[in-house]
Order: structure tokens, then C-alpha cells, then sequence
């Protein structure tokens, strides 16, 4: 059976230690988000997630969701989870109070996220969805709108979904053929079909909000002529309780899929369905990145929890398989045969798995602190900056993490051997759950190109100085520091060539845009590797403080366990930036000389 414990030890680390989270109650509507309530809040979260959400997660994916006349039903156990955990208040958290939230900063809101991905991905996707529709709305919806959704869409007794792709278009949603006529009366009638719908249907809710992306009659060509619509299943009363089906709006099946078996994956039919606009006529776009781009910093947190329990369990079964002896003789002599972590592949493959997950941790949570800068933060310079830095690292942690979710995955299942293929260990199901994040929110070539051909250039380079010059700040002032020069000379190496290459790019790409799209993926897989060097360069300095000053929060093992695992990141993994830094450099024609019938 798998196992899932929430790392709370790394968690606090990371929040107080390196990121300095409590600064944030500095912030205004953030006073009350002090230490002594960020961890209990977190304690409780954590406790949720091990004892009700992750022991339904292996019967929730082998029995999956059912779909009969329209209905979906979730798996055994799921609305009593869904119950508990919206009686806990999880979703509302950081939701403005004036609905009913909590009013918690995003960075609560991201650990949480963390730990429910790793304890029951299918389970988080419904109320990680319903938050992106509370966003969309509390931004662009009309204050009658915000007033009927906002409250219901945080208690949790409503939820939300997206609605993009149709059958024709995923990623090109100037496609879209979903049409909306107006009824003289504010609503209009939609008309369309939607796929590939998480969520779109379950018996999780009394009702579901469906944000709708639709044309009006004189809609303009491509995605200029797209407006959002909020569809919901059961119209509203004007008290605002719940009234007549909206018969226009049906789940038309659900998928049969490779992964996230326990949600609901659904056609959704709309036919006459009564809708309102969301914001502007043809403006839905803006509207819905709101949704999407909160749904990317999920997606990202998705492929970090799914690599944090798929490496626990690795460790676990590392600890107790006994196979063959040490290489360098006999460890356990008390056993017939050495437990498998001795040997250095498998150390290896773990190795892995803890490199990634505590770095992308401490760069996932500066990421969400800088989205609660963008939020709060009074001064606009401070704000604008904030802003910066969290649009240029969304796409980034969103390719990366999830692309490491299905490696440190797939790396379990290699330490299990054939029982990690088999499903009583529970590990080939990280393998088909994680798959998903790589493609969903856009995919991550979508991710590496918007970093390429939007953030890059995008004020002039402005967003990248978010970035670049914090770390160059932190190289000159660590370089003369002896201790810490195992880890900023190879971090200042990989950093110089980050620079050369974004160069590059810039001078390559307008000349040729297909230059440009060559780079993408390795570009973004190299800045994801200097900035999670630059996150364990700040943790490795946190832990050579304490171990000198003796005043550190965790064990002085726990810091020297950072050192150890510090090491194997900048000896064993960094090492990939030169790799992507010599393939990007090789430019296009490898990829674009030959012609398509050659294939």
C-alpha cells in the first residue's frame, strides 16, 4: 500500500527560514497571516490531506467515475471527503472576506495546493477549478455576479469549471465555433460543444458554474472576438437560491482516460443553454487568463506533489526491498541480502527525486509570495515588480515541475521494479496521473514558447531583470564566501550561459521566429535549473548559518542533509543547463531542413 506523510519539517524551512513568509503580514489584509497562525493553519491542512483525502485516492482511481443519463457519480467516499473538506473552510482560504473567505495569502493557498495534489490529484482538481472560477468572476464579473457566485463558489456548496476546447481547437482558440445570441433580456443563449471539461459534471455540488468561452454574431475573426460566458447547471432565484435546471447545458459523456481516473473528464453540450457575459463583449480572453494563469500555478503544484509522494514512496520501498549485497561489501549482516538503497543507481534515482521536489518548493512558494506582492503590495514600483516575476516564472514552473512530476514518477516505479508495475503498490498510478499536467493549462511546448516569444521581450526585457538581477546581487555578494563556493561558482557558470542564451534568442528570433521556437523547450528548461540553483544556493546558505550558529529551527542533521542534497542538485543535476545550453545553440535547421514528406 502507498504511503503519503505532508513534509512539514521542509515546509516550515523553507516558508520561515529561507522566504522570510511572515514578512508578508506586513502586507495590507494580510496582518493576521503571522507564523502563529500560518502553522497551525498548515498542521490542519496537512492532516486533512494525509487522513481523508489520500486514503480514497487508490480506490478512487480503480473504480473512477460513472456517467449514466447526463449524471456523473464520483467514487465511493469522495462526497464525504468533499464535504469534510469544505466544512474545514479549505476552499476559501485566501478568498476575499468580503464573500465569505479567509482572506490567507496566496502562498497559504500554494502549500495547500502541494500537499492535496500529493495525497489525491483527482481529488484536488475540483476545488482547484472552482478557485479559477472565483477568480475570473471576482475580477471581471459584475458586482450582481460576484454577489451570486463569489460566496457560494467559496463555502464550496457551488463549484467551477472552465470551458475552452471544443473538438477542433485546443490550443488555437481563435477557432472556437461556440456561439452566443443575445435574448434582449441581459442573458444569451449558448450554443456549442466543449471537451476535455474536468469536472464538468459530479455529484460533489448542488450546483456547477461553467465559465464558457463563446462569439458573439459580430464577433471579430481570431481570438479578438471571444467572450466569456458564466453557464451555470441550475439558474438562480432572485434570492439567490437555486431554481430551474438549466436544460441547455448537458454533460454529454465523460472520458475514458489514461490517468485522474476520479474526475470527471466531460463532453459538455450546450444547446440554447442561458448564459451572461463576463466582463467586455470580445474581451473574454483577459478574462479567462485570469482563470488560466491561476490554473497553471495548480498545474505546476500538481507536478510538485505528485513527485513528493511518488519519491516517498520510492524511499520506502528502497529502505525495505532486500536484493543482492553493497558493492563495497556486506551492510546488513543481520539480513539475508543489503536493502536496495545501498546501491548508488537507486540512490540516484532518489537522489533525484529529493533534489527536485525540495528546490521546486522553495522556488514554487517565492513564486506565490510574489503573487501576493502583486495582490497587496501598496507601492506600485513594488507591485509592478512582483507581477513581473510571477509572469515570467509561471510558464517555467508549469513546464518543469510537470515535466519532473512524470520523471520522479517514473523513477519510483524503476526503484519498485516489476511490483512498482503492478498496482498493489499504488506507484504506476503517479505515472498515469501525472502524464496529464504535462498537457493540460497549455502544454508545455505552449509554456516554453510563451517564455520565448512573450516574456522575454515583454517590457523591453523588463521581466527578466526581475530575475537576473537578483541573482547576479546574490553571486557577487556569495562569491568570495569559501563555504558557499561549491555552490555559487557552478551556479554563476550556468547563470552567465542563461544570459548568452537568452541573447540568442532575442537576436536569432527576429530574424527567424522558427529560431525562436527551437530554442523554447531547452531555453525553459535551462532557466528552470538556474533558478532552482539559485533557491538551493540561498537554502544551502540558510543551513551553513544554522550549523555555525547553532540556532537553527531543525536538527543540525536536517542542515546537513540540505548540504548533502545541495551537492548531488549542482554535481548531478545543474549540469543538464550546459547540456540545453549546447542543443538550443545549435539553432533550428537540425529541426526544420527536412521536409514534411520525409517523415
Amino acid at each position: 500500500m502507498p504511503i503519503y506523510n505532508a513534509p512539514l519539517d521542509d515546509i516550515r524551512f523553507v516558508l520561515h527560514e529561507v522566504l522570510n513568509a511572515e514578512k508578508l503580514s506586513k502586507l495590507p489584509g494580510y496582518e493576521e497571516a503571522t507564523r502563529d497562525l500560518i502553522d497551525p493553519v498548515l498542521e490542519e491542512g496537512a492532516k486533512i490531506c494525509q487522513d481523508v483525502l489520500f486514503p480514497i485516492n487508490q480506490s478512487g482511481d480503480q473504480e473512477g467515475c460513472t456517467f449514466k443519463d447526463g449524471e456523473v457519480a464520483t467514487p465511493k467516499g469522495f462526497k464525504e471527503a468533499y464535504q469534510t473538506f469544505i466544512e474545514g473552510g479549505w476552499t476559501g482560504l485566501s478568498a476575499d472576506p468580503e464573500y465569505g473567505g479567509m482572506g490567507m495569502p496566496a502562498l497559504m493557498n500554494t502549500v495547500m495546493q502541494e500537499m492535496i495534489c500529493a495525497a489525491n490529484f483527482s481529488f484536488g482538481m475540483y476545488p482547484g477549478l472552482s478557485q479559477g472560477c472565483y477568480e475570473a468572476i471576482h475580477s471581471f464579473g459584475t458586482d450582481e455576479q460576484k454577489a451570486l457566485y463569489c460566496p457560494k463558489l467559496i463555502d464550496g456548496t457551488w463549484s467551477g469549471t472552465m470551458n475552452l476546447t471544443e473538438p477542433h481547437c485546443g490550443t488555437d482558440l481563435g477557432l472556437i465555433k461556440t456561439k452566443a445570441d443575445d435574448n434582449d433580456d441581459g442573458s444569451y443563449k449558448i450554443t456549442g460543444t466543449k471537451i476535455f471539461i474536468s469536472a464538468g459534471e459530479q455529484d460533489l455540488t448542488e450546483n456547477i458554474v461553467h465559465l464558457v468561452l463563446a462569439r458573439l454574431p459580430d464577433a471579430p475573426e481570431g481570438v479578438k472576438g471571444i467572450s466569456l460566458f458564466v453557464v451555470p447547471k441550475y439558474l438562480a432565484n432572485e434570492d439567490g437560491s437555486l431554481g430551474e435546471r438549466n436544460s441547455g447545458a448537458v454533460c454529454g459523456a465523460i472520458e475514458h482516460k489514461m490517468g485522474i481516473h476520479a474526475n470527471s473528464t466531460c463532453v459538455m453540450n450546450y444547446d440554447d443553454a442561458i448564459g451572461w457575459l463576463v466582463g467586455e463583449p470580445h474581451k473574454g480572453l483577459r478574462a479567462m487568463f485570469a482563470m488560466m494563469n491561476a490554473a497553471r500555478l495548480g498545474v505546476a503544484m500538481q507536478g510538485l506533489g505528485i513527485a513528493e509522494v511518488a519519491y516517498q514512496n520510492g524511499v520506502a520501498y528502497a529502505k525495505d526491498r532486500l536484493q543482492m549485497r553493497s558493492l563495497t561489501g556486506t551492510k546488513f549482516e543481520d539480513k539475508p541480502a543489503d536493502p536496495i538503497i545501498v546501491h548508488p543507481d537507486v540512490r540516484k534515482m532518489l537522489l533525484t527525486g529529493k533534489a527536485f521536489t525540495e528546490g521546486a518548493r522553495a522556488l514554487a512558494y517565492w513564486g506565490a509570495m510574489a503573487l501576493d506582492g502583486s495582490n497587496k503590495e501598496p507601492d506600485t514600483d513594488k507591485r509592478q515588480e512582483a507581477d513581473d516575476l510571477l509572469a515570467l516564472l509561471t510558464p517555467i514552473m508549469k513546464g518543469y515541475f510537470t515535466d519532473m512530476g512524470s520523471v520522479v514518477a517514473n523513477l519510483s516505479v524503476q526503484v519498485h521494479g516489476g511490483h512498482g508495475y503492478i498496482a498493489e503498490y499504488g506507484v504506476e498510478q503517479y505515472v498515469r496521473d501525472a502524464r496529464i499536467a504535462e498537457i493540460y493549462e497549455g502544454t508545455n511546448g505552449i509554456q516554453a514558447l510563451d517564455l520565448v516569444g512573450r516574456k522575454l521581450a515583454q517590457g523591453y526585457g523588463r521581466l527578466l531583470r526581475r530575475f537576473f538581477h537578483p541573482v547576479q546581487k546574490f553571486i557577487e555578494t556569495e562569491g568570495e564566501n569559501m563555504d558557499m563556493a561549491p555552490y555559487v561558482m557552478p551556479l554563476a557558470k550556468a547563470f552567465m550561459k542563461l544570459q548568452q542564451s537568452t541573447a540568442t534568442i532575442a537576436q536569432k528570433g527576429l530574424k527567424n521566429p522558427d529560431e525562436a521556437g527551437a530554442a523554447s523547450t531547452d531555453y525553459m528548461r535551462q532557466f528552470a535549473l538556474v533558478a532552482m540553483g539559485y533557491m538551493w544556493a540561498q537554502m544551502v546558505k540558510v543551513a551553513l548559518d544554522k550549523i555555525e550558529s547553532g540556532d537553527g529551527e531543525q536538527s543540525k542533521e536536517f542542515y546537513e542533509e540540505k548540504l548533502q542534497t545541495a551537492n548531488f542538485f549542482f554535481t548531478k543535476m545543474l549540469p543538464e543547463a550546459d547540456f540545453r545550453f549546447k542543443s538550443l545553440m545549435s539553432g533550428a535547421e537540425p529541426l526544420m531542413a527536412m521536409k514534411a514528406e520525409a517523415f
